[in-house]
């Protein structure tokens, strides 16, 4: 009794190795189009990480199929979705570069800068992936200047660019702080030159007007001042404008006794 019952787990345990086998080999031969399918399964129901495997195998298996590049696209996705924003880029970087006729590449340009976008932190943190961000979507927009998402791509791109200008602004202030005046100057300037349109432009004219005062360059600050009133005329700080306008006059006046 002992022995058929070893004999018959012996042969159930055959049995199963044979049918997993089995389910294996049928697993192998499935098309491009069914392991697509199986992969876009796993996605929809967020099993992300099955689902990269089974995008992998289209890639690897069927470099030359109908669904390859969307299966690389997917990788991508799986990875955004997951917050592995360094890892997306990179697939989505795999598809511009090695599918380039795919009609995908403007969405994983569009994704890439948005895996960026995602990483870009506070202002008074570095600011690399800020910039890549920017760089990335301006590629997106003179590749695919007529896309959907090419209003939605310049929204960012202004974001980002606000983001930058209160980075160079706050630095201006510390410098300000600091008495270190003719630092702070620059940094102003870097606002002016580089984020004109961003709201951090006004606050940066006037800024470097008080530090021009501060250098004792009262002529350059009266220069500024009369910019800040041109560019600005109806200014919420256009009280603080005729302050620093007055004390520079004053200080010119003073001067030329």
């Amino acid at each position: 009794m002992k022995t058929n019952k070893l004999i018959l787990s012996l042969l159930t345990a055959f049995l199963i190795s044979i049918i997993g086998c089995g389910k294996k080999e049928a697993v192998k031969q499935m098309s491009a189009e069914e392991r697509f399918r199986l992969g876009m399964s796993k996605f929809q129901k967020e099993d992300y990480l099955e689902a990269i495997e089974e995008f992998k195998t289209v890639v690897l298996q069927y470099p030359g199929s109908k669904v390859a590049d969307s299966a690389q696209f997917f990788i991508g996705e799986c990875r955004f979705l997951r917050e592995e924003y360094i890892l997306a880029a990179y697939e989505y970087d795999l598809l511009i570069n090695q599918m380039p006729s795919s009609g995908l590449i403007a969405l994983a340009r569009f994704r890439r800068a948005s895996c960026y976008y995602e990483l870009s932190p506070n202002s008074y943190l570095d600011q690399a992936y800020t910039k890549k961000a920017i760089d990335d979507y301006q590629e997106f927009l003179e590749y695919h200047p007529k896309d959907s998402l090419a209003h939605l791509a310049e929204q960012r791109i202004n974001e980002l660019n606000t983001k930058l200008a209160k980075k160079d602004y706050e630095n201006g202030l510390t410098y300000m702080h600091m008495e270190y005046y003719k630092s702070a100057i620059f940094y102003f300037d870097e606002v002016l030159e580089k984020y004109h349109d961003t709201p951090y432009a006004e606050l940066s004219l006037l800024k470097k007007a008080e530090a021009l005062i501060y250098r004792k360059r009262f002529y350059e600050a009266k220069e500024a001042i009369e910019n800040f009133k041109k560019k600005y005329p109806h200014s919420k700080y256009i009280n603080e404008a005729d302050k620093l306008q007055l004390s520079i006059e004053t200080r010119i006046a003073e001067k030329s006794k």
